[in-house]
């Protein structure tokens, strides 16, 4: 057999996220299809993925930043490699970051509770068998805390079984996982007998179903082997392909794995109502809100035991929200009285609300009383509504002919895109969107064309594997390499929906490519740069994505910046202000635009919460 890590360390939770994300990846349909608990909405395992990609992305940025590559990028020097603290930290900040639905962000908390354990000692390179024990003992004691009333049969069931089991269990890491992992499947089984809604429907529950192959995930990591589907060991490449061998380990463990864990069976009163992507089959992320499947017959319609009823709130609200502890209190008692499935993960002073209401302008109202709320995701169980049959028989929406998705840095700019008729993906200062964030805003512009701008050089191969996604589901995708989004605004500005496709997109290439960019922010610590050292608190104006001046003073250093880029000519200076960034400073510079250079305009937006304290475009 193949040599794998018995101890858990930072490159073990990198191929973990690897591993887990192939698994949630070949069993998305399945167990988007078992979904009917609580809201038989067809998209537990869309939603479960998705959270996992956030977290790969995640710890594949801490990896990366141990990575020091030329410029002209030929080769790469590994500096050295994060902790496992840095590594699961970053696996739960990413969870949390990108979960979706309820049983992603249950999931986000199975992963933050894990975390706690394996980072609280922050010098410690790995762990071994006994601290896989105490961290998922503590992922399922936190995850079921966080739920506001647990109910047993899903997945917190799942993850305390697991639990259970893995504490009787003695050896190293490879042992303790699997172990944990045969005590998740016979909770799993076991699920459909506890859910009368589950029972009706002859599935098991669809979150439980995403631990296992999660902690099926786990088990390859730590032994090179996964389970097949008659239930026994199938050696695997080590490393975190998760490719699989061709012959299972002589003298492996075998454990029975019912039909409900390898593929849906006996599944009655559901049947499928979507909207087919173009070339006949619906899209393998799922499908948005206004297009899930419609479940009816009894096991949809009866409301015992959670299950879902007319009666059942119609809205899904979720955000992000910076809050202190007290306050997520009273947000707790505030929510559960408005509606139910409440599940609030996070702390430290970031957390992931998750509730359905009907009044989901209240639940985002209670959230600005707690904090500061953001990236809020509200989702009416629209066309096909599980809990009313509503529209079951409308037809679908018709698909606009062309569309822009653009990735942008900031609220005000956001809204810039939008009157534009853009569809956007907000991005935060260090929390980019995923591949499936922009899949599923693909999705949402609803069109046959789409042009996709990605707004920064670090996600280009993020939007490359959506569009390759959006393509699969029989979209026209064209993807316009744009760093920054003022060089966005600019092919935005040239954007002409009438227009054939190619010619439309070569204009907007042109322009987005005739237009320099840069930004000026504040240096977090000391750093070598193109323009030297800068130091902590440093004024630093980057242009075309490299440091070419640092300064003390914010104004000065944004007018060298503007100097030097209408050194080499330009008829239009677009100004984009952060947040943070004095009223004064854009009078100024539209001044010293005014006075020393003829002919050329200034325009200028606010950005909002955009990380940089100022964007400039020159065209």
């Amino acid at each position: 057999m193949p040599q794998v890590p018995q101890t858990f360390d930072a490159l073990a939770v990198r191929t973990w996220c690897g591993l887990a994300l192939e698994a949630l990846g070949r069993a998305r349909e399945e167990i988007d299809a078992i979904n009917v608990y609580p809201v038989a909405d067809g998209d537990t395992g869309t939603n479960l993925y998705l959270t996992v990609e956030s977290a790969a992305a995640a710890v594949e940025a801490v990896f990366a930043g141990y990575e020091a590559v030329d410029r002209d990028g030929t080769s790469v020097a590994v500096t050295g490699r994060p902790s496992l603290a840095d590594a699961a930290r970053a696996m739960a900040h990413g969870a949390l970051i990108g979960a979706r639905g309820n049983s992603g962000t249950i999931l986000a908390q199975l992963l933050r509770g894990m975390a706690q354990v394996l980072a609280a000692d922050g010098e410690t390179a790995h762990t071994d068998g006994r601290g896989m024990r105490l961290a998922l003992r503590n992922a399922a004691d936190s995850a079921r805390k966080a739920v506001a009333h647990p109910v047993e049969g899903t997945v917190l069931t799942v993850a305390s079984a697991a639990a259970d089991a893995a504490s009787g269990a003695e050896g190293d890491c490879g042992t303790v996982a699997r172990v944990a992992y045969e005590g998740a499947c016979v909770a799993l089984t076991a699920t459909t007998g506890q859910l009368a809604v589950l029972e009706s429907a002859g599935v098991v529950d669809a979150g439980g179903r995403g631990l296992v192959a999660v902690l099926a995930a786990l088990v390859e990591t730590f032994t090179g082997e996964a389970p097949r589907a008659d239930g026994r060991w199938q050696e695997t490449v080590p490393g975190g392909t998760g490719a699989v061998g061709t012959a299972g380990a002589p003298g492996a463990a075998t454990v029975d794995i019912p039909d409900a864990l390898t593929g849906v069976t006996g599944v009655t009163g559901v049947t499928g109502v979507t909207e087919a992507a173009p070339g006949g089959s619906p899209g393998p992320h799922g499908r948005g809100a206004e297009e899930r499947d419609v479940a009816t017959g009894d096991g949809a319609d009866a409301c015992v035991n959670g299950a879902a009823e007319e009666g059942h709130p119609a809205f899904e609200v979720i955000y992000l929200l910076e809050a202190e502890d007290a306050a997520v209190d009273r947000l707790r008692e505030r929510l559960d009285g408005l509606g139910d499935s409440l599940v609030v993960v996070g702390g430290d002073g970031l957390w992931n609300v998750h509730v359905h209401v009907d009044d989901a302008g209240a639940a985002v109202e209670a959230g600005v009383e707690a904090g500061r709320p953001y990236r809020i995701r509200i989702t009416h169980f629209g066309l096909g509504d599980v809990h009313t049959g509503a529209g079951a028989g409308r037809p679908p929406r018709e698909r606009a002919q062309r569309a822009v998705v653009a990735v942008v840095p900031g609220e005000g700019l956001a809204g810039l895109y939008t009157e534009a008729g853009a569809t956007t993906v907000l991005a935060r200062p260090g929390e980019p969107p995923a591949s499936g964030e922009l899949v599923e805003a693909v999705r949402r512009a609803h069109a046959r064309e789409v042009v996709l701008l990605p707004n920064d050089a670090d996600l280009r191969h993020t939007a490359a594997a959506a569009a390759e996604q959006a393509r699969a589901e029989g979209v026209r995708v064209a993807l316009i390499p744009t760093r920054s989004a003022v060089q966005g605004i600019a092919a935005l500005a040239v954007h002409e929906p009438e227009r054939r496709f190619d010619e439309d997109v070569v204009a907007m290439t042109s322009a987005a490519g005739a237009t320099r960019y840069a930004e000026v922010a504040v240096a977090e610590r000391q750093s070598w740069t193109m323009a030297g050292i800068c130091q902590a608190g440093d004024v630093l104006g980057l242009i075309d994505g490299d440091v070419a001046v640092i300064g003390a003073d914010l104004t000065a250093t944004a007018e060298t910046v503007l100097d030097r880029m209408l050194a080499a000519g330009g008829e239009m200076v677009t100004l984009v202000l952060g947040d943070e960034a004095p009223d004064t400073i854009a009078a100024h510079l539209e001044s010293r635009v005014r006075e020393s250079y003829l002919a050329v305009d200034t325009v200028v937006y606010r950005g909002g919460r955009q990380g940089a304290l100022l964007l400039i475009g020159v065209e």
